[in-house]
């Protein structure tokens, strides 16, 4: 991107390869190191950079592109190159794709690198530090770098579609909407057309698609199979409105702070981790609830796919048998996706207890914001079922 090494007045501030001092600077916009030749962009020092291993995969779409390199000493590389290195995480060594926060220091991390080191700290009842300086790291004393993420917003990185550069912040664009060789599907998909292709050639597809032309008969086993989708989506939402209409319902907004949400090990001879809330009255009744990662796993922490799942504890002694439908839903001031799932257990002295049920997150990204969170935000809905 030759238009980059016109911008003499950006300031890129390169730190050592050091562990000690920091390996970058996490601002920008301050003025430029001058190298032996002057000041300016020309002046950087030459510093271990990163650089992307020449071969047929630069080319090849289907082919998953492979971790840049670090340019050995001496190298110069173009300047793209050169800013790689100054501003990729310091983690897992590739370009930030959303925010980019850093440490203290100025060591830069992606935010899923960053949240997964805070969550790994928790797991392990440690103080989550940066991997490079060891600094303590926490929501709270690391900060967003703008300026870097705007900079990264810039650089040029290839379409995996027709292989064409552009600006990070225009490639989300580009492939979903002007990209004649993305990925598209034939609007006949829904009456049971599989083809799928690049986008130029669409209209031809359509134009010859035999998909419109098939017999009533044909087209409804393949409606049947959407409408039994359709009306289990439409069920789980009937009984919410329905478990709405019940005489008693009581809710709560169950706050697990770190106090609160603190890891306890079990008393076997391979001790499991697992999370408990204080006590807390629903339906004048008391209750708890607990939590483990990854089903009891005994090392959590060394497993890059994270779940969680809850069970439900009646605390109180009660006379009669109490029938409940119960779900979880996330909490107020919280971004994490949760699925409502209705749950169901009848609680007497016997069967207080109900089985774990797992918590129904979208992916192990989103587990790991609950984890890493100071504060997780859950809101409990119990529906008693009246005789």
């Amino acid at each position: 991107m030759a238009s980059l090494e016109d911008r003499g007045d950006m300031g890129v501030a390169a730190a050592s390869g050091s562990s000690g001092g920091g390996h970058v600077a996490g601002a920008m916009g301050g003025g430029l190191e001058a190298g032996p030749g002057g000041a300016g962009l020309p002046g950087i020092q030459e510093e271990p950079g990163l650089r992307r291993e020449a071969s047929s995969t630069d080319t090849d779409p289907e082919v998953p592109r492979k971790k840049r390199i670090r340019l050995q000493e001496g190298e110069s590389g173009k300047l793209e190159e050169r800013l790689y290195s100054v501003l990729c995480c310091t983690v897992c060594l590739d370009l930030p794709k959303a925010s980019v926060y850093q440490c203290t220091n100025g060591h830069l991390m992606c935010a899923g690198c960053f949240i997964h080191l805070l969550a790994d700290a928790r797991l392990k009842e440690e103080q989550a530090t940066c991997p490079n300086c060891r600094c303590e790291i926490s929501k709270s004393l690391c900060c967003r770098n703008l300026a870097v993420e705007k900079a990264v917003s810039e650089l040029p990185t290839d379409c995996s579609f027709c292989l064409k550069q552009f600006p990070r912040s225009s490639l989300e664009r580009h492939q979903n909407e002007e990209c004649q060789d993305r990925v598209t599907r034939c609007k006949y998909v829904r009456i049971g057309c599989p083809w799928q292709g690049p986008f130029h050639e669409l209209p031809a597809h359509e134009a010859a698609c035999c998909h419109p032309s098939k017999s009533g008969q044909e087209l409804m086993g393949i409606l049947s199979d959407m409408d039994q989708q359709h009306r289990r989506e439409l069920t789980l939402y009937s009984s919410i409105f329905n478990l709405l209409c019940f005489e008693k319902i009581g809710f709560t907004a169950i706050l697990l702070p770190e106090v609160q949400f603190r890891p306890y090990r079990t008393d076997d001879f391979i001790t499991r981790l697992y999370y408990e809330t204080p006590r807390f009255t629903v339906l004048n009744q008391t209750w708890v609830l607990k939590a483990r990662v990854n089903d009891s796993e005994r090392n959590p922490n060394l497993s890059c796919k994270r779940t969680l799942s809850f069970q439900l504890i009646l605390k109180s002694k009660v006379n009669a048998t109490l029938e409940c439908h119960f779900l979880l839903l996330k909490g107020p001031y919280d971004d994490v996706k949760i699925q409502p799932v209705i749950q169901h257990h009848v609680f007497s002295n016997d069967a207080n207890e109900t089985e774990y049920a797992p918590l129904p997150i979208t992916d192990s990204v989103e587990c790991n914001k609950l984890l890493a969170a100071k504060n997780i935000n859950l809101r409990l809905f119990i529906f008693q079922i009246q005789k």
